[in-house]
Protein backbone atom coordinates (compact mmCIF):
# COMPACT_ATOMS: atom_id res chain seq x y z
CA UNK A 1 0.00 0.00 0.00
CA UNK A 2 1.42 3.67 -1.05
CA UNK A 3 2.04 5.64 1.96
CA UNK A 4 -0.08 8.49 0.58
CA UNK A 5 -2.97 5.93 0.46
CA UNK A 6 -2.88 4.68 3.87
CA UNK A 7 -5.71 6.48 6.35
CA UNK A 8 -7.44 5.43 9.29
CA UNK A 9 -10.44 5.35 7.30
CA UNK A 10 -12.91 2.44 7.70
CA UNK A 11 -16.91 1.53 7.17
CA UNK A 12 -18.71 3.13 9.99
CA UNK A 13 -22.54 3.51 9.76
CA UNK A 14 -23.83 7.30 9.86
CA UNK A 15 -25.39 7.99 13.20
CA UNK A 16 -27.63 11.08 14.43
CA UNK A 17 -25.92 13.35 16.90
CA UNK A 18 -26.33 12.52 20.47
CA UNK A 19 -25.59 16.17 21.72
CA UNK A 20 -28.70 17.29 19.77
CA UNK A 21 -31.07 14.30 21.20
CA UNK A 22 -30.18 15.28 24.36
CA UNK A 23 -31.24 18.70 24.33
CA UNK A 24 -35.29 17.30 24.39
CA UNK A 25 -35.64 17.68 27.25
CA UNK A 26 -38.88 14.93 27.27
CA UNK A 27 -36.55 12.40 25.21
CA UNK A 28 -38.09 9.04 24.99
CA UNK A 29 -34.64 6.96 24.95
CA UNK A 30 -34.26 5.10 21.70
CA UNK A 31 -33.87 1.77 22.30
CA UNK A 32 -30.28 1.64 20.55
CA UNK A 33 -28.78 3.28 23.73
CA UNK A 34 -30.29 1.70 26.51
CA UNK A 35 -27.25 -0.74 27.65
CA UNK A 36 -27.39 -3.60 29.96
CA UNK A 37 -24.26 -3.69 31.65
CA UNK A 38 -23.85 -6.93 33.84
CA UNK A 39 -20.50 -5.40 34.68
CA UNK A 40 -19.36 -3.85 37.94
CA UNK A 41 -20.18 -0.13 37.47
CA UNK A 42 -17.97 1.30 40.27
CA UNK A 43 -15.79 0.62 43.56
CA UNK A 44 -17.71 -1.88 45.57
CA UNK A 45 -19.28 -0.46 49.40
CA UNK A 46 -16.48 -2.39 50.94
CA UNK A 47 -13.84 -1.28 48.43
CA UNK A 48 -14.54 2.74 49.90
CA UNK A 49 -13.40 1.09 53.40
CA UNK A 50 -9.97 0.65 51.40
CA UNK A 51 -7.64 3.70 50.87
CA UNK A 52 -8.83 5.52 48.25
CA UNK A 53 -5.50 6.48 47.05
CA UNK A 54 -5.05 2.51 46.20
CA UNK A 55 -7.68 2.94 44.32
CA UNK A 56 -6.22 5.57 41.64
CA UNK A 57 -3.93 5.27 38.47
CA UNK A 58 -0.56 5.89 39.28
CA UNK A 59 1.08 9.50 39.01
CA UNK A 60 4.59 10.24 37.02
CA UNK A 61 6.30 13.78 37.65
CA UNK A 62 7.90 13.73 33.76
CA UNK A 63 10.54 16.36 35.08
CA UNK A 64 11.80 14.17 37.53
CA UNK A 65 11.68 10.73 35.24
CA UNK A 66 13.79 12.84 32.76
CA UNK A 67 16.18 14.39 35.12
CA UNK A 68 17.16 11.34 36.74
CA UNK A 69 18.54 10.12 33.25
CA UNK A 70 21.49 12.82 34.36
CA UNK A 71 21.96 11.99 38.03
CA UNK A 72 21.61 8.19 38.08
CA UNK A 73 18.45 7.72 40.07
CA UNK A 74 15.98 5.19 38.73
CA UNK A 75 13.06 6.12 41.88
CA UNK A 76 10.57 7.62 38.96
CA UNK A 77 11.47 4.94 36.17
CA UNK A 78 10.93 1.87 38.64
CA UNK A 79 7.33 3.48 39.47
CA UNK A 80 6.66 4.55 35.93
CA UNK A 81 7.86 0.53 35.04
CA UNK A 82 5.56 -0.38 37.60
CA UNK A 83 2.50 1.91 36.31
CA UNK A 84 2.69 0.37 32.61
CA UNK A 85 3.67 -3.07 33.74
CA UNK A 86 0.28 -2.98 36.65
CA UNK A 87 -1.92 -0.79 35.19
CA UNK A 88 -1.11 0.32 32.01
CA UNK A 89 -2.44 3.65 32.80
CA UNK A 90 -0.96 6.20 34.15
CA UNK A 91 -1.14 10.57 34.94
CA UNK A 92 1.86 12.54 33.75
CA UNK A 93 2.79 16.47 35.44
CA UNK A 94 5.20 18.57 34.94
CA UNK A 95 4.81 17.30 31.41
CA UNK A 96 6.69 20.82 30.34
CA UNK A 97 3.54 20.90 27.74
CA UNK A 98 2.41 25.03 28.58
CA UNK A 99 -0.66 25.78 30.44
CA UNK A 100 -1.58 28.42 27.95
CA UNK A 101 -1.60 25.98 25.45
CA UNK A 102 -3.67 23.37 27.03
CA UNK A 103 -6.59 26.34 27.67
CA UNK A 104 -6.58 27.15 24.69
CA UNK A 105 -6.98 23.77 23.20
CA UNK A 106 -10.08 22.59 25.54
CA UNK A 107 -11.64 25.86 24.45
CA UNK A 108 -11.39 25.24 21.13
CA UNK A 109 -12.59 21.75 20.91
CA UNK A 110 -15.54 23.16 23.50
CA UNK A 111 -16.18 25.84 21.05
CA UNK A 112 -15.96 23.17 18.05
CA UNK A 113 -19.08 21.57 19.64
CA UNK A 114 -20.67 24.43 20.34
CA UNK A 115 -21.46 25.17 16.86
CA UNK A 116 -24.66 25.21 15.22
CA UNK A 117 -25.86 21.80 14.11
CA UNK A 118 -26.40 23.04 10.38
CA UNK A 119 -22.64 24.58 10.67
CA UNK A 120 -21.21 20.82 12.04
CA UNK A 121 -23.02 19.42 8.94
CA UNK A 122 -20.29 20.91 6.87
CA UNK A 123 -17.68 18.22 8.86
CA UNK A 124 -19.76 15.64 9.47
CA UNK A 125 -18.57 11.85 8.67
CA UNK A 126 -19.16 10.25 5.29
CA UNK A 127 -19.75 6.93 4.43
CA UNK A 128 -16.56 4.97 4.84
CA UNK A 129 -14.81 7.80 6.41
CA UNK A 130 -14.22 7.99 10.34
CA UNK A 131 -12.89 11.61 10.28
CA UNK A 132 -15.39 14.44 11.65
CA UNK A 133 -18.72 14.22 13.71
CA UNK A 134 -20.09 11.10 14.16
CA UNK A 135 -19.49 8.03 15.99
CA UNK A 136 -16.65 5.40 15.01
CA UNK A 137 -17.03 1.53 14.99
CA UNK A 138 -21.14 1.68 14.06
CA UNK A 139 -21.22 -1.93 11.97
CA UNK A 140 -24.81 -2.63 11.90
CA UNK A 141 -27.73 -1.27 12.33
CA UNK A 142 -28.87 -3.56 15.38
CA UNK A 143 -25.65 -2.40 17.32
CA UNK A 144 -25.83 -0.49 20.77
CA UNK A 145 -24.80 3.11 20.49
CA UNK A 146 -22.68 5.03 22.99
CA UNK A 147 -23.84 8.15 24.34
CA UNK A 148 -21.60 10.36 22.58
CA UNK A 149 -20.65 12.27 19.86
CA UNK A 150 -17.20 12.38 18.31
CA UNK A 151 -14.88 14.36 15.98
CA UNK A 152 -12.21 12.82 14.95
CA UNK A 153 -9.14 14.15 12.67
CA UNK A 154 -5.83 13.08 11.77
CA UNK A 155 -2.92 15.59 12.27
CA UNK A 156 -0.11 13.65 11.58
CA UNK A 157 1.82 13.18 9.65
CA UNK A 158 0.88 16.06 7.46
CA UNK A 159 0.76 13.99 4.17
CA UNK A 160 -2.37 12.34 5.40
CA UNK A 161 -4.80 15.20 6.67
CA UNK A 162 -7.92 15.02 5.03
CA UNK A 163 -8.22 17.84 3.08
CA UNK A 164 -11.94 18.21 2.68
CA UNK A 165 -11.89 17.90 6.98
CA UNK A 166 -8.42 19.91 7.76
CA UNK A 167 -8.84 23.26 5.30
CA UNK A 168 -12.59 23.97 5.98
CA UNK A 169 -12.66 23.61 9.88
CA UNK A 170 -12.61 26.97 11.21
CA UNK A 171 -9.04 28.58 11.13
CA UNK A 172 -8.66 28.95 15.03
CA UNK A 173 -9.39 25.60 15.80
CA UNK A 174 -7.08 24.25 12.92
CA UNK A 175 -4.02 26.40 14.37
CA UNK A 176 -4.49 24.74 17.89
CA UNK A 177 -4.91 21.49 17.00
CA UNK A 178 -1.53 21.81 14.60
CA UNK A 179 0.51 22.88 17.53
CA UNK A 180 -1.49 20.99 20.07
CA UNK A 181 -0.19 17.77 17.88
CA UNK A 182 3.32 18.75 17.77
CA UNK A 183 3.69 19.07 21.36
CA UNK A 184 2.06 16.13 21.50
CA UNK A 185 4.31 14.04 19.45
CA UNK A 186 7.20 15.44 21.54
CA UNK A 187 5.58 13.89 24.56
CA UNK A 188 5.13 10.63 22.87
CA UNK A 189 8.96 10.55 21.64
CA UNK A 190 10.01 11.23 25.74
CA UNK A 191 6.92 8.27 26.51
CA UNK A 192 8.33 5.95 23.98
CA UNK A 193 12.31 6.06 24.77
CA UNK A 194 11.47 5.83 28.61
CA UNK A 195 9.45 2.92 27.68
CA UNK A 196 12.92 1.57 25.92
CA UNK A 197 14.64 2.82 29.17
CA UNK A 198 12.72 0.68 31.49
CA UNK A 199 12.97 -1.98 29.67
CA UNK A 200 16.25 -1.95 28.80
CA UNK A 201 15.33 -2.61 24.74
CA UNK A 202 18.45 -1.56 22.14
CA UNK A 203 18.24 0.22 19.06
CA UNK A 204 15.50 2.30 19.47
CA UNK A 205 13.24 -1.01 18.68
CA UNK A 206 10.32 0.96 19.54
CA UNK A 207 10.87 5.11 18.78
CA UNK A 208 12.27 4.13 15.42
CA UNK A 209 8.61 2.14 14.94
CA UNK A 210 7.09 5.48 15.67
CA UNK A 211 9.01 8.06 13.50
CA UNK A 212 6.85 9.67 11.41
CA UNK A 213 3.63 7.58 12.66
CA UNK A 214 0.15 8.02 12.18
CA UNK A 215 -1.11 10.66 15.14
CA UNK A 216 -5.08 10.76 15.03
CA UNK A 217 -7.46 12.89 17.71
CA UNK A 218 -10.76 12.18 18.63
CA UNK A 219 -12.56 14.74 20.54
CA UNK A 220 -15.25 13.31 22.78
CA UNK A 221 -18.39 14.91 23.80
CA UNK A 222 -20.48 13.33 26.39
CA UNK A 223 -23.69 14.86 27.06
CA UNK A 224 -25.48 14.63 30.84
CA UNK A 225 -28.25 12.05 30.96
CA UNK A 226 -30.74 11.73 33.55
CA UNK A 227 -30.49 8.23 34.23
CA UNK A 228 -26.70 7.50 33.49
CA UNK A 229 -26.76 3.67 34.31
CA UNK A 230 -29.17 3.18 31.32
CA UNK A 231 -26.45 4.46 28.83
CA UNK A 232 -22.24 4.12 28.17
CA UNK A 233 -20.26 7.42 27.23
CA UNK A 234 -17.51 4.94 25.16
CA UNK A 235 -17.99 0.93 25.24
CA UNK A 236 -15.42 -1.36 27.44
CA UNK A 237 -12.59 -1.22 25.18
CA UNK A 238 -8.56 -1.29 24.94
CA UNK A 239 -7.01 1.02 22.72
CA UNK A 240 -5.74 -0.85 19.06
CA UNK A 241 -3.13 2.32 19.41
CA UNK A 242 0.49 2.31 20.27
CA UNK A 243 0.00 4.72 22.63
CA UNK A 244 -3.42 6.98 23.88
CA UNK A 245 -2.82 10.45 25.22
CA UNK A 246 -5.65 11.85 26.78
CA UNK A 247 -6.26 15.61 28.09
CA UNK A 248 -9.75 15.99 29.93
CA UNK A 249 -11.38 19.28 29.64
CA UNK A 250 -12.94 20.12 32.90
CA UNK A 251 -13.67 17.87 36.17
CA UNK A 252 -16.15 16.07 35.13
CA UNK A 253 -15.48 12.52 36.07
CA UNK A 254 -16.34 9.63 33.59
CA UNK A 255 -13.61 7.38 32.70
CA UNK A 256 -13.06 4.31 34.31
CA UNK A 257 -10.16 1.69 34.10
CA UNK A 258 -10.48 -2.06 34.33
CA UNK A 259 -8.09 -3.18 37.37
CA UNK A 260 -8.45 -6.49 38.98
CA UNK A 261 -11.70 -7.07 37.43
CA UNK A 262 -12.78 -3.95 39.14
CA UNK A 263 -14.17 -0.49 37.12
CA UNK A 264 -11.99 2.05 39.10
CA UNK A 265 -12.79 5.71 38.21
CA UNK A 266 -10.03 7.59 37.27
CA UNK A 267 -9.77 11.61 39.04
CA UNK A 268 -7.98 14.08 36.95
CA UNK A 269 -5.67 16.37 38.13
CA UNK A 270 -5.84 19.76 36.41
CA UNK A 271 -3.60 20.15 33.21
CA UNK A 272 -1.93 16.50 33.51
CA UNK A 273 -2.17 14.14 30.49
CA UNK A 274 -3.80 10.74 31.22
CA UNK A 275 -1.89 7.75 29.14
CA UNK A 276 -2.15 4.57 28.13
CA UNK A 277 -0.61 1.64 26.85
CA UNK A 278 -1.94 0.55 23.51
CA UNK A 279 -2.27 -3.01 22.10
CA UNK A 280 0.11 -2.04 19.41
CA UNK A 281 2.66 -1.62 22.46
CA UNK A 282 1.26 -4.69 24.22
CA UNK A 283 2.58 -6.55 21.18
CA UNK A 284 5.63 -5.02 21.18
CA UNK A 285 6.91 -5.52 24.58
CA UNK A 286 5.58 -9.31 24.30
CA UNK A 287 3.04 -8.83 26.83
CA UNK A 288 5.53 -7.34 29.36
CA UNK A 289 3.31 -4.20 29.52
CA UNK A 290 -0.65 -4.68 28.80
CA UNK A 291 -3.49 -3.10 26.90
CA UNK A 292 -6.47 -2.55 29.79
CA UNK A 293 -9.65 -2.24 29.18
CA UNK A 294 -11.65 1.23 29.61
CA UNK A 295 -14.66 3.22 29.11
CA UNK A 296 -16.70 5.97 30.06
CA UNK A 297 -19.68 6.67 31.94
CA UNK A 298 -22.27 9.63 32.19
CA UNK A 299 -22.73 11.99 34.06
CA UNK A 300 -26.89 12.96 35.10
CA UNK A 301 -26.02 16.59 34.83
CA UNK A 302 -22.92 17.67 33.64
CA UNK A 303 -21.54 17.52 30.19
CA UNK A 304 -17.93 16.13 30.00
CA UNK A 305 -15.24 16.78 27.02
CA UNK A 306 -11.97 15.27 26.14
CA UNK A 307 -9.68 14.89 23.51
CA UNK A 308 -7.74 11.47 23.14
CA UNK A 309 -4.56 11.58 20.75
CA UNK A 310 -4.08 8.04 19.30
CA UNK A 311 0.47 7.29 18.80
CA UNK A 312 0.55 4.30 16.05
CA UNK A 313 3.61 3.78 13.95
CA UNK A 314 4.68 4.22 10.77
CA UNK A 315 2.99 2.74 7.58
CA UNK A 316 6.31 0.90 6.76
CA UNK A 317 6.56 -0.76 10.41
CA UNK A 318 6.12 -4.33 11.00
CA UNK A 319 4.16 -4.45 14.24
CA UNK A 320 5.32 -7.54 16.53
CA UNK A 321 7.34 -8.33 19.63
CA UNK A 322 10.85 -6.18 20.02
CA UNK A 323 13.28 -8.66 19.28
CA UNK A 324 15.44 -7.94 22.65
CA UNK A 325 12.40 -9.28 23.76
CA UNK A 326 12.57 -13.07 22.61
CA UNK A 327 14.69 -15.38 24.18
CA UNK A 328 14.12 -19.17 24.67
CA UNK A 329 12.61 -18.22 28.20
CA UNK A 330 9.77 -16.00 26.59
CA UNK A 331 9.12 -17.00 22.61
CA UNK A 332 7.33 -14.38 21.06
CA UNK A 333 3.59 -14.31 22.15
CA UNK A 334 2.32 -12.55 19.08
CA UNK A 335 2.16 -12.63 15.05
CA UNK A 336 4.16 -10.11 13.38
CA UNK A 337 2.02 -7.57 10.55
CA UNK A 338 2.11 -4.70 8.85
CA UNK A 339 0.87 -1.85 9.92
CA UNK A 340 -1.30 -1.55 7.22
CA UNK A 341 -3.10 -5.15 7.57
CA UNK A 342 -3.19 -4.32 11.60
CA UNK A 343 -5.63 -1.10 10.98
CA UNK A 344 -7.21 -2.76 8.39
CA UNK A 345 -8.39 -5.59 10.85
CA UNK A 346 -8.88 -3.30 13.21
CA UNK A 347 -11.61 -0.57 11.76
CA UNK A 348 -13.32 -3.71 10.52
CA UNK A 349 -14.90 -4.40 13.38
CA UNK A 350 -16.88 -3.13 16.89
CA UNK A 351 -15.32 -2.33 19.67
CA UNK A 352 -15.24 -4.67 22.00
CA UNK A 353 -13.07 -5.88 25.13
CA UNK A 354 -9.54 -6.99 24.22
CA UNK A 355 -11.14 -9.21 21.62
CA UNK A 356 -8.78 -7.60 18.73
CA UNK A 357 -5.57 -8.00 20.45
CA UNK A 358 -6.64 -11.61 21.49
CA UNK A 359 -6.58 -12.28 17.72
CA UNK A 360 -3.20 -11.40 17.58
CA UNK A 361 -1.75 -13.81 19.82
CA UNK A 362 -0.17 -17.18 18.72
Amino acid sequence: MEENKCTFSGKSLLVPSVQELAKDSNLTLPSRYIQRDDDQPLISDDDHALNLADHQIPVIDFHKLLSEQSNGSDSELEKFHLACKEWGFFQIVNHGVSSSLLEKTKTEVQNIFNLPLEEKKKYWQTPGDFEGFGQNFVVSEEQKLDWCDVFVLTTLPIHMRKPHIFTKIPSTFRETMVNYSMEVKELERSVTTQIERALKLKDKEVTELFEGGMQASRLNYYPPYPQPDKVIGLTPHSDASGLTILLQIGDVEGLQVKNNGKWIPVKPLPNAFIVNIGDILEMITNGEYRSIEHRATINSQRERLSIATFCNPNFGAEIGPAQTLITDKSPAKYRRLGTPEYFSGFFSRKLDSKSYIESMKL
